[in-house]
């Protein structure tokens, strides 16, 4: 052996401890007590802070207390989240998992953001009293108590993420902890912050036709900035699930990634520029890469923690801002289908330069092929969607046949290629054998690796990649090496990776459906009772699924049954917040539409439940 035996991994692997749990069920507990006592009071007029709050912040912007307190609490929240997010990932990513929720210090920022989004929401539906009805399409919950459509969205968003996390704990319990972004419930907290800001700007237009019936408006360049930015934080939101690419450290193939990318980009950007106007996807992306970039030095160069980058975006901006200019514009769907197909292909090239000069690993020929057969379809999908939020808007949804038809074929769509993306293989009877070189020191061991993989065929000329994979050592960052091909089946380092402490070292070689790895050196794991796995001078060993070595503390012997209920529940609940945004839309598009053929007849409106 190159090394001395490392300290033992003792942080714990199945959930936190108990006594951690119990206090943040006692502290949420009674944090939910006395927001209840204040919404009762303020309900019953037995205080009043909130309604002057309300009315000095409309009077900046001239938006209603209901749509001006919630801007203020989730602007904050989301800002404070995402922080806390990207601080999680790099903390696992560099050290590995933590010791529980409240040994972390980026989970504070995170239950922060969430909870304040989940009283952002709450804030619009109490807010309004004595029988007002807060915008046109308000929900009625009691005889004399109606709240806006969009503000039970965005309150049901914070409470599924926010739940998200007492069911992580529970995950870890019954699975072991699934170190990876895309755990189910991690989906759960992301999902639910992300989707809120598609509420946010729901919430904004009942505001703004709540104004103009009182024959207010708010001032042109105001709008049109707030709500820019509102996209730019819903483009935010649906990026964050690409994180492990970001990070280089992803557990799942690589086709993923321009998938994502596409998906965000046709929603997101087709919506703020047909809703919006000129410039609109522009800013979005601007406004995209500059939180990212403010959040990324923060985490990397303030926190010191693993380094990342995002995607660019604004080669797909600038194409749909191109193709305003052409009469397609007028055709809501067909803009958002054709300028879906652009961003699948022209904006995905644009893309590409992108991520082939700052992100770890390019884009290769290997995956463009299928990567294109996922993302096209994605992208005219997202596209559509995205077209139709801005109608949802505008009061100018299509029939309701159409609508559904949409909704319902791009779900599928996305489905059926996320399902392709996550099947992968390993390849039987394969093994690599490592012939290692000592460069590091006793106190920090590092090697340099010759391998030959067997059989000589398994890799083809063009692979995704064949890299070696250093992470979670205890100190920042995540190490990878893009390994230099010699021969048809062997392999050279060109950079040192570490081989000692707590570092997880292994060999991963993704080739089309191929996703598969060696351990190079894994330290023992006492909670997990498994002994070190040694970077021995020589040695030869087999590929094993990925997720056997990045996902570590799984466990192997729960229940096919309870793990396939588990999931369900969460797809499920996924699907709910999904159908949840697609109804408070249709809600408002009705309700606007409604009104504006009431007075086209010169009839007086009506606001109904």
């Amino acid at each position: 052996m190159f090394i001395s035996a490392a300290e033992p991994v003792t942080a714990p692997a199945g959930g936190a401890e108990l006594g951690q749990v119990i206090g943040l069920s006692i502290a949420a507990g009674l944090v939910t007590c006395v927001l209840l006592v204040i919404a009762w009071a303020h309900r019953t007029h037995r205080i009043e802070w909130i309604q002057r709050a309300g009315e000095r912040l409309g009077a900046r912007t001239g938006e209603p207390g209901w749509a001006s307190i919630p801007t203020l609490f989730v602007a904050s929240s989301l800002i404070v989240a995402l922080l806390g997010f990207m601080w999680d990932v790099s903390l696992h990513a560099g050290r590995g998992r933590d010791a529980g929720p409240l040994a972390n210090p980026a989970h504070y920022l995170i239950l922060y953001g969430l909870f304040a989004l989940f009283v952002a929401g709450m804030s619009a539906v109490i807010y309004a009293r004595d029988g007002e009805k807060p915008g046109i399409a308000a929900v009625r919950i009691t005889r004399n108590w109606y709240a806006p459509v969009s503000g039970i969205f965005i309150a049901a968003c914070g409470l599924y993420a926010l739940i998200g996390f007492p069911l992580d704990d529970v995950w870890h319990r019954l699975f072991g902890q699934d170190v990876t972004l895309w755990g189910p419930t991690h989906l759960m907290l992301i999902g639910g912050a992300g989707l809120s800001t598609a509420g946010i700007i729901l919430l904004h237009r009942e505001a703004d036709f709540a104004m103009r019936q009182n024959g207010k408006e708010m001032p042109t360049w105001l709008k049109t900035a707030t709500l820019s930015i509102g996209f730019g934080a819903l483009l935010i939101g649906l990026s964050v699930f690409q994180a492990e690419f970001d990070f280089g450290i992803a557990q799942f193939r690589m086709v993923f990634a321009p998938l994502m990318i596409v998906a965000a980009a046709g929603v997101t950007l087709v919506a703020a520029r047909l809703y919006v106007g000129p410039g609109a996807a522009i800013v979005a992306a601007v406004f995209f890469l500059l939180m990212r970039g403010i959040i990324s030095f923060i985490v990397t160069d303030f926190f010191g923690e693993a380094h990342h980058v995002f995607p660019l975006y604004l080669g797909s901006a600038v194409l749909i801002e191109l193709l305003a200019f052409t009469q397609l514009r007028n055709k809501p769907l067909w803009f958002g289908a054709i300028g879906g197909l652009l961003i699948g292909t022209v904006g995905l090239v644009i893309e590409k330069l992108w991520n082939d000069r700052v992100f770890q690993f390019p884009w290769t020929q290997d995956m463009w092929l299928e990567g294109l057969l996922m993302a096209v379809p994605v992208a005219i999908a997202s596209g559509l969607c995205g077209a139709l939020f801005s109608l949802g808007l505008q009061g100018r949804l299509p029939a309701a046949k159409i609508s559904r038809t949409i909704i319902t074929a791009s779900v599928l769509v996305i489905a059926a290629a996320v399902a392709n993306g996550l099947h992968a293989t390993v390849p039987k009877n394969a093994s690599a054998s490592f012939a290692l070189t000592q460069v590091g020191t006793a106190a920090h061991p590092e090697v340099t690796a010759k391998i030959t993989v067997e059989p000589a065929g398994l890799v083809d000329k063009h692979p995704t990649w064949v890299q070696i994979t250093a992470w979670q050592g205890g100190g920042a960052g995540v190490v990878t090496d893009r390994l230099r091909r010699t021969g048809d089946n062997t392999w050279e380092s060109t950079k040192p990776v570490p081989v000692g402490g707590n570092w997880k070292t292994l060999l991963r070689v993704q080739d089309g459906r191929t996703l598969a790895a060696v351990p190079i050196f894994m330290p023992a794991d006492a909670p997990l009772k498994v002994k070190e796995v040694p970077a021995s001078a020589e040695f030869t060993r087999k590929f094993v699924p990925e997720i056997d070595i990045l996902q570590r503390e799984r466990k192997g012997d729960t229940s096919p049954w309870l793990w396939g209920a588990a999931n369900m529940v969460v797809l499920l609940c996924s699907l709910a917040i999904i159908i949840g945004i697609s109804v408070s839309v249709a809600r408002v598009a009705r309700r606007i539409e409604e009104h504006e053929a009431d007075s086209s007849g010169d009839r007086t409106p009506t606001l109904t439940s």
